[in-house]
């Protein structure tokens, strides 16, 4: 761990904490380190969708009715 880390408190449910330990004894990895992973791998996860979002904003929306009518035409439902 870096000298820059923060400490926190988190709760976790669990058994979301007993699945965590056995992972981090299989990988040889701390809990910290599983964590930091997963938390990095959603929150760039997040941007992603984010910027996605953004470079469509420009595109024209399709109602409920107009996308059953298209899969309807299509054979699909």
């Amino acid at each position: 761990m870096t000298t820059l880390s923060k400490r926190s408190t988190i709760y976790l449910d669990p058994t979301l904490h007993h699945a965590l330990r056995l992972k981090a004894l299989e990988t040889s990895c701390s809990m910290s380190k599983i964590i930091n992973e997963v938390l990095r791998e959603a929150l760039a996860e997040d941007a992603n969708d984010l910027s996605v979002f953004d470079e469509r904003k420009d595109e024209s929306l399709v109602s409920y009715e107009q996308m059953l009518k298209r899969l309807k035409q299509n054979g699909r439902i």
